[in-house]
């Protein structure tokens, strides 16, 4: 298998519910009343519930093991820059930008929350991580 090279990149994307909120919330414990109650968040900054940011992470990471190679993150800087709310779609893209040696690679990474609005960049950010053959 071949490993992650500039130029190389990856997308997936999923759709968010209130029940992939619920089941986010479940497997991490972040039982945030943001996220999971519908009152106190409708009420609240956001005005209504919104998924966890770390789910969004989550997609980049799944992105990124969509790569050539075996890739192992070393590093991840996020910022998250607008909420994803139950009924949008994100997707989550990473391009290979720079070769940093001894197997690193710099990836820029993004998640975008895609309604029938458009798409508006809920996470952006970069990651280091390690590409290497299967064995190595």
């Amino acid at each position: 298998m071949p490993v992650a090279t500039v130029g190389d990149d990856a997308e997936v994307q999923r759709d968010v519910t209130e029940e992939t909120i619920r089941e986010y919330a479940d497997l991490t414990g972040d039982e945030n009343p943001l996220h999971t109650d519908t009152e106190y968040a409708a009420e609240g900054f956001f005005g209504g519930i919104v998924a966890h940011g770390m789910l969004g992470a989550g997609l980049i990471s799944a992105a990124l093991a969509s790569l050539p190679g075996d890739i192992v993150y070393l590093s991840q800087d996020l910022a998250f820059e607008a909420p994803v709310r139950p009924g949008d779609t994100v997707r989550a893209s990473v391009a290979v930008v720079e070769e940093l040696g001894d197997d690193r690679v710099r990836v820029e990474t993004v998640a975008e929350a895609v309604d029938g609005d458009g798409a508006k960049t809920v996470i952006d950010g970069e990651a280091v991580v390690l590409s290497v053959q299967h064995g190595e």
